[in-house]
């Protein structure tokens, strides 16, 4: 087959052309990004390059100096990038030069607002940065060949940013892949020697690979040959985390936290350590300031950079920290590590097992101390990765109380719907007496700060903590007290306040049994489907009922939550509280019809689940009481 047999001409999905046409005409603010992502992607190539040579020296190709060379054109307005790492071959290309964030393009359109800055922040969130390419660039063509094979398995593609991209079959000599940006006439700043330098030293000094450009002699005098470029090495080429933190500026960790997570936005705080003894490792961690598209999906492979030696071995390795630390970007690079190691390898390592017990532990500390130190910042933490870390005490019983330290819930104390109080907080505030700490769970805050089993704690002044994210009542299950508290929730069980209750509200109550014992029976006749039992209830001064799980059965939220998601789960029954202080109970109390008994029974029960955010079994039947009930007053 000829090379032009072998050429093809084909179609961006439709989704990627939207995307495109929205990075070139609007999201960007900060042009000059682009060379900082293409410089990127080439460092990335060489390192695959360097891991699969591990084990096949031959796709070397007698050429081990890797590098990336820089160079402009000025009369043709072009600039090429191109390294001699791993290369691509013609189904590579197709699939990621034809593709944009393939598992989210359609959730980051959906996300995309017309607002310049926060759209400009979403694209690293989606790694697309071969395609800022087209921020400056009228047309992009690729020429690239996969290490390990022959000279005529080299790709071309071709585009020019808008419906459809060119493949096509061509010779390269030599592995590797070399990028050509034809600049718009517009963006020729950008055609300029000294300009790309000024970039690279701003933006890739840290690159651990050298970056090369032939350098610009000076003009010569009159009868002296004019001397000839030579290659340059324009960046420092030195693996920053290797560096000492006394030689690294603020600006330098900011601008390689970009190139080991391709974010745009600027890191809320980082770590950087080197450990040595029994194991010898160095480690940069960084905590982002916003969360990835792909946060909660627990298939995506996350973790950091591994490097053995200054090898590169994977891009994202996650034994070295637990699920609920995934949202933490950097690299580690231990020399206690086989070169040749292997995922399975690795798994098994208790060098690995070591080493993630104190990077877990160096996050942890991180965290606090931008607590501590930086609340603003870490507000803005909590909103992003808040109900990740909240995973955490489930997952690691070794640092539940570290991590019960960094939550953040809201509470009675302001009703305020931002998670801005820590337990800490909360205990400090405690009435005397007090030897426990309460929390409600709902489906939303406003159910939550309106329950009703809030009422008697509002009336005595106590705290409750409110809580309306999907993990909270799991977190709560694996929570169980703090600082030697008891953390309770207050819709389970039978409410005891202990020394917060006085001698005449415990009275008041044993009086109110007797009184209306005959209520209670009859209730639980009349609703014996739906209730276990039904009690006079302390936790109640405006509602007229409530319901109340078992102390150890699941929470009303949720077994919602677990139905929905189509578990089959034991059946379970609340029990209903009776407020006999307020009229509707005490007018139920009166009534000798049993019908009209039931209904208004019925009613009751109703009316308490839908306080407490549920879905009754038959709103049609709840319609029809009430209009009944409601036509007899009118009477």
């Amino acid at each position: 087959m000829s090379v032009e047999a072998q050429k093809e001409t084909l179609g961006f999905q439709t989704e990627v052309k939207q995307l495109l046409h929205l990075m070139i005409h609007s999201l960007y603010s900060n042009k000059e990004i682009f060379l900082r992502e293409l410089i990127s992607n080439a460092s990335d190539a060489a390192d695959k390059l360097r891991f699969l040579a591990l084990e096949d020296s031959s796709l070397y190709e007698n050429d081990g100096e890797l590098a990336i060379h820089l160079s402009v054109d000025k009369d043709a307005n072009t600039i090429t990038i191109a390294d001699n790492g791993i290369g691509m071959n013609r189904q590579d290309v197709v699939d990621h030069l034809g593709t944009i964030a393939k598992s989210g393009t359609s959730s980051f359109l959906q996300q995309l607002t017309g607002d310049q800055k926060k759209d400009s922040q979403l694209i690293g969130q989606f790694g697309v940065g071969f395609y800022s390419a087209f921020i400056v660039a009228s047309k992009v063509e690729v020429r690239t060949r996969k290490a390990g094979e022959s000279a005529e398995n080299g790709v071309f593609w071709s585009s020019e940013g808008e419906g459809e991209f060119t493949v096509e079959t061509i010779t390269k000599e030599n592995r590797g892949t070399e990028i050509t940006l034809f600049l718009r006439e517009e963006e020729n700043e950008f055609a300029d020697s000294f300009r790309l330098r000024s970039l690279v030293k701003k933006y890739s000094d840290h690159i651990s690979m050298p970056i090369v450009m032939k350098s610009e002699p000076m003009p010569p005098a009159e009868g002296e040959e004019a001397e000839e470029p030579k290659d340059e090495t324009i960046n420092t080429a030195t693996a920053l985390w290797t560096r000492s933190k006394s030689e690294v500026s603020e600006e330098e960790y900011q601008e390689f936290y970009k190139h080991v997570s391709h974010d745009f936005e600027q890191p809320l705080t980082w770590a950087h350590n080197r450990v040595e003894g029994k194991l010898d490792y160095t480690s940069l961690l960084y905590v982002p300031t916003n969360a990835p598209f792909d946060l909660w999906d627990r298939d995506t492979p996350r973790g950091l950079k591994l490097y053995v030696q200054r090898v590169f071995i994977m891009d994202k390795a996650d034994q070295f920290l637990p699920m609920y630390l995934r949202f933490i970007k950097g690299v580690i690079d231990s020399n206690d590590l086989s070169l040749n190691v292997s995922r399975e390898i690795l798994q098994e390592d208790r060098a690995v097992t070591t080493m993630k017990t104190a990077l877990t532990k160096r996050v942890l500390d991180m965290l606090s101390k931008l607590a501590n130190n930086e609340p603003d910042k870490y507000a803005t933490f909590w909103k992003a990765f808040g109900q990740v870390l909240k995973e955490g005490p489930g997952e690691d019983f070794a640092n539940k109380e570290k991590i019960a330290k960094l939550l953040r819930f809201a509470t009675t104390h302001d009703n305020a719907q931002e998670q801005s109080h820590s337990l800490e907080q909360y205990v400090e505030r405690m009435q005397e007496g007090q030897d426990k700490i309460y929390y409600v769970v709902a489906e939303n805050h406003n159910t939550a700060k309106n329950s009703p089993h809030l009422e008697v704690f509002r009336k005595k002044g106590i705290e409750v903590l409110l809580l309306s994210d999907r993990v909270d009542e799991w977190l709560m299950s694996h929570l169980s007290e703090f600082d030697s508290k008891q953390i309770v929730d207050v819709a389970k069980g039978e409410l005891d306040l202990d020394s917060l209750d006085t001698e005449e509200d415990k009275k008041a109550k044993e009086e109110a049994e007797k009184t209306f014992e005959s209520l209670v029976n009859h209730l639980k006749e009349a609703l014996t489907e739906k209730v276990q039992d039904v009690r006079v209830t302390n936790r109640l001064t405006d509602s007229p009922a409530c319901l109340v799980v078992g102390q150890y059965d699941m929470g009303l939220q949720m077994r919602r939550l677990m139905e929905a998601a189509g578990q089959k789960l034991p059946e379970s029954k609340p029990s209903l509280e009776i407020n006999t202080d307020h009229p509707l109970i005490q007018r139920l109390n009166d009534e000798s019809d049993d019908a009209r008994f039931n209904d208004m029974a019925q009613i009751i029960f109703d009316q308490a689940s839908l306080a407490e955010g549920g879905q009754l079994d038959d709103p049609a039947s709840y319609v029809a009481r009430m209009n009944k009930l409601v036509l007899d007053l009118m009477k």
